[in-house]
């Protein structure tokens, strides 16, 4: 379907971050599976992930913009998609670079278990709120959600993660995860923010925040998130293999 961008107004925020998103996460993607050919053979995963991981979103990017100009409603079906493929896959990356001090393949398994857990208990939070927005709902919802967040945070400050990252004998390893930690600290911790956005949520229904926001922070967030966990691991590559 052809749409008529020139129809979007000069303050549209959410449909200019959709512009943009789609654009980083495309040139992002290119970026990262041309590079593989600069980094040793050991860190060629490393960036094929990453590279995945934006060009994953960069399709899905696509069919938002698309969606949300034709429409005007928030694509949450198309996010949560978006999300279920990709945020795994940002787990898979601590595998990855923790796998060289001896990284189980039990922890793959956790890490994309916990993953997968927030995900769906936050799209069921956000999908099947009732009509008009339930803060029960939405809070009952997002609690569990945050339990998965929560153990992944734990793994990669304190648990599994940072222990082995600290066994790697690797400064470049070890600072390259702990930068990664730090994005799931702070990065991740926009998108509830936007959660409590929409209909029922919390900064809705206190400060009367629209859920129009919510795609602002989502986008946002996605920019920040997949490219920026896809630029640390190209650094750790290209510095390790060097």
């Amino acid at each position: 379907m052809l749409l008529d961008i020139t129809t979007m107004a000069p303050d549209d925020y959410v449909g200019f971050t959709f512009f943009i998103g789609y654009m980083a996460m495309a040139a992002a993607a290119v970026f990262f599976f041309i590079e593989r050919g600069s980094v040793d053979p050991k860190w060629k995963m490393s960036l094929l992930v990453s590279g995945l991981i934006t060009g994953i979103a960069a399709v899905h990017y696509f069919y938002m913009r698309d969606y949300y100009l034709a429409t005007g409603d928030n694509p949450t079906f198309f996010r949560y998609v978006d999300w279920t493929l990709t945020v795994p896959l940002m787990c898979v990356e601590f595998y990855l670079l923790t796998k060289v001090a001896g990284a189980r393949k039990s922890l793959l398994w956790k890490l994309i278990f916990a993953s997968t857990w927030m995900l769906v208990c936050g799209y069921i939070g956000e999908a099947f709120n009732p009509a008009g927005g339930s803060t029960t709902h939405s809070v009952t919802w997002g609690v569990l959600s945050t339990l998965g967040y929560l153990y992944i945070l734990h793994s990669v400050w304190m648990g599994e993660v940072a222990k082995l990252a600290d066994e790697s004998k690797s400064d470049v390893v070890k600072k390259g995860v702990r930068t990664l930690a730090w994005f799931v600290l702070v990065g991740w911790a926009i998108y509830p923010i936007g959660y409590m956005c929409m209909d029922g949520g919390w900064l809705n229904s206190a400060l009367g925040w629209s859920s129009q926001n919510v795609d602002l922070w989502y986008n946002i967030a996605d920019a920040i998130n997949k490219i920026g966990f896809g630029l640390v691991v190209y650094n750790i590559a290209i510095n390790e293999s060097k």
